[in-house]
């Protein structure tokens, strides 16, 4: 059973795992902090002036807890949007394309009937006799 585990470990698929959840989680930290910075300036603008405190809506007058904040939910999905396609486009549709270039080299047997295995044995047998000259 440790063996196993060892093995598992030393296969390479945990480590690429790791290094891509931390890539991963500093790479949200990075898009968060941008949004952030700039998308959020730019809704609660669009949310208008005075006494609005962004883009939103509070339920209760004078009531922090009871503000909808659009803008932050806007932001998580920006968040979301930009790290997916990041992610995609840098390792899922170049780990495809590899895969693809591999599996070119790879003949995959095709599928024939057995009436078609029947005639190609045949064939394989009367080309034989040919060349030995008993025929």
């Amino acid at each position: 059973m440790l063996k196993g585990f060892k093995d598992f470990i030393l296969r390479g698929n945990v480590i690429e795992l790791a290094v891509a959840v931390v890539v991963g989680t500093a790479f949200a930290n990075v898009v968060e902090a941008m949004v952030s910075g700039i998308v959020t300036p730019l809704l609660n603008a669009v949310g208008g002036g005075g006494q609005v405190e962004g883009l939103g809506v509070p339920l209760r007058p004078g009531q922090e807890n009871t503000y909808l904040d659009f803008a932050a939910i806007i932001n998580a999905l920006i968040v979301f949007l930009i790290t997916a396609a990041v992610v995609y486009f840098a390792l899922v549709a170049p780990m495809n394309t590899f895969q693809q270039l591999r599996r070119r080299g790879v003949e995959e047997p095709e599928e024939v009937s057995e009436e078609i295995a029947t005639l190609r044995e045949i064939r394989d047998l009367l080309a034989a006799r040919r060349t030995d000259g008993t025929l």
